[in-house]
């Protein structure tokens, strides 16, 4: 059955007539509800009682629910938050306080309140409606099921959980042990924003990013990391635990952000889970479990959540340097530097219709299906992630109009020297105007991203920056001009080619195939960036490979491919690799 859009069953419809039945006044009726199951304020005001007695006559059957998975909203299944619980108790978790700061429909109040045996007190925060009343609802039920069941003091809040005052909670903690435990929305601030939600924390800037990062990417964060940080920051000098459903990058995030936190937190765990069996979505998740009020550790160990006694490994910080598997680590180290050249990522033009364009029996062809005319000057070869596969790339499948030489050049110069161009591009102004990225706000008609000097190099050695793959491609001139690269593509640019092929050795060497192993993540949305390719030290790996190693190398790419490379220019390229410090060093010995 249905009451206030949450599901209400027989059993506790039929109590709840029955008890209220002769009751008028709302204190008395949470007198008795107190008594009975131990909720407090049960009924927040006479409105609400008399609201719900009213509903009790007039019940409905159960309807389908409101898909709220747009709002990241996964209910956890009873099964997953018993399995849950009772695997903390194996973990020797034993709490008086349990805090659900997303509560729901309730699950895991009441796993916890069948498996923890000391609980005192429950508080449970949740932000929509139809779910408190199913919540209050289901702990009923739970102990109409179980009348012998302790009953603890148990508060479930209407609130958002991001204006709520968990501090008050916190003071009134002293030194009963705590649990934190829920399941958290898994979307991000952006998702939430564009469904014009409420269910979010005032816009701020939560990782004090700087310039463009804050207005791209990396401005946008996990709803589910700002709770957790908000939590452990609340609760950290706090006996007891953490035990929250998150997802990987959240957790990721928690234990990066760590060591510049230094938060009272240890033993930090994370138990991968299966999302599509239980929450029948797509994402990488894990149980989240950490000690609270201890020494600051900056690690984290990686189990199976079905196979919890089989280590699979442990990530975060070794030294001053974040990584993967910190295992592996320990034995390629010592390449992880600080790269000689800058990785750029390639142009962003966010208007593929227009800007990418196929060449059919000597014609352009744009994604609208049009025939384009155009001066060849300002159109060049252009490669996406899914083009680096092989170790050479020589000729493209796309094309892109390069409308800029550098970020926030004036466009108007295409006007005069390129007409063609020009009038194709401003017949489709509207496609750019509709360009949602605040980044091309009040700059230059056509204006693109990822553009430099560095992007007309000839010689290119990319990376996808989504596929996980650990493979390095040579991108050389196509009819004589440079090919560009999308910017899901990271890249070094060289003006000669003897530099380009040493890099390209060394990037695909297996020590670096190693490191990047060790420092990458699997589950990563991109599973390489520029930070961590800046990483890679190009003069350490330089020194430990051989004059043979390389000159066999060279050797099959030129076989293979028709280059013609030699070793000529290797003690050149030491040169150019060597840090600034000790080319100073140099010029005194």
């Amino acid at each position: 059955m249905n009451l206030f859009g949450a599901n209400i069953s027989y059993q506790v419809s039929g109590y709840l007539s029955k008890i209220l039945k002769d009751i008028s006044l709302h204190e008395n009726a949470n007198k008795v509800m107190y008594e009975a199951f131990g909720v407090l304020n049960f009924f927040e005001n006479q409105d609400e009682f008399e609201e719900l007695k009213n509903a009790l006559d007039s019940l409905i059957p159960i309807v389908s629910e409101p898909d709220r998975t747009e709002y990241g909203d996964f209910q956890t299944n009873s099964n997953l938050a018993n399995k849950t619980t009772l695997f903390l108790t194996e973990k020797g978790v034993s709490p008086q306080i349990i805090i659900e700061p997303t509560c729901g429909k309730g699950n895991f109040i009441i796993a916890s309140l069948k498996n923890f045996n000391q609980i005192e007190t429950v508080f449970g925060v949740e932000i929509y409606k139809p779910y408190v009343w199913e919540c209050k609802f289901n702990i009923i039920d739970f102990f109409l099921d179980n009348p012998n069941t302790r009953k603890p003091d148990i508060k479930i809040y209407h609130f958002n959980v991001f204006d709520f005052n968990f501090k008050e909670i916190q003071k009134k903690c002293g030194d009963k042990k705590l649990l934190v435990i829920g399941n958290p929305p898994w979307v991000t601030n952006s998702q939430l924003g564009s469904l014009n939600s409420n269910n979010l924390p005032r816009k701020i800037n939560l990782k004090n990013h700087s310039g463009i990062d804050a207005i791209t990417g990396k401005g946008n964060f996990d709803i589910a990391e700002y709770i957790t940080e908000m939590l452990i920051k609340t609760f950290q000098e706090t006996t007891g635990n953490i035990a929250l459903l998150v997802k990987n990058s959240v957790i990721k995030n928690i234990v990066y952000e760590q060591y510049k936190n230094k938060h009272k937190i240890s033993d930090l765990e994370k138990y991968g889970i299966d999302s599509k069996k239980e929450f029948n979505v797509s994402v990488e998740a894990s149980l989240f479990l950490l000690t609270l009020n201890s020494q600051s550790t900056f690690d984290c160990k990686e189990f199976n959540f079905y196979k919890n006694d089989i280590l699979v490994k442990r990530f975060g910080w070794i030294s001053s340097n974040f990584v993967s598997d910190i295992e592996n680590y320990v034995n390629i180290e010592q390449f992880d530097g600080e790269s000689p050249f800058i990785w750029r990522q390639g142009i962003k033009h966010d208007c593929t219709n227009v800007m990418e364009l196929d060449k059919l029996n000597g014609h352009f062809i744009n994604k609208l299906s049009e025939e384009v005319e155009l001066e060849s000057e300002l159109v060049y070869g252009f490669l996406k992630s899914s083009d680096l596969k092989n170790i050479i790339a020589s000729q493209t499948r796309k094309f892109t109009i390069v409308t800029q030489t550098k970020i926030g050049q004036e466009t108007n110069y295409i006007k005069s020297n390129y007409p063609k161009t020009y009038d194709y591009l401003f017949s489709h102004k509207t496609f750019f105007d509709s360009r949602k990225s605040s980044i091309y706000n009040n700059k230059p008609l056509f204006s693109i991203f990822g553009i430099g000097d560095y992007s007309f190099m000839p010689y290119k050695v990319a990376i996808s920056g989504l596929y996980k793959t650990f493979h390095f491609t040579l991108v050389l001139p196509q009819e004589d001009k440079p090919i560009m690269l999308d910017d899901t593509c990271y890249f070094i640019g060289f003006e000669n080619i003897e530099f380009a092929v040493y890099t390209l050795i060394l990037l695909n060497s297996q020590k670096t195939i190693s490191l990047l192993e060790s420092i990458t993540f699997s589950d990563a949305k991109r599973t390489f960036t520029k930070e961590m390719l800046m990483r890679i030290d190009l003069l350490a790996l330089s020194q430990n490979i051989s004059s043979s190693e390389l000159q066999e190398a060279i050797h099959n790419l030129n076989l293979e491919y028709g280059l013609n490379v030699s070793l000529k220019s290797w003690n050149e390229y030491i040169k150019k690799i060597k840090p600034i410090e000790e080319k100073q060093l140099q010029l005194f010995t």
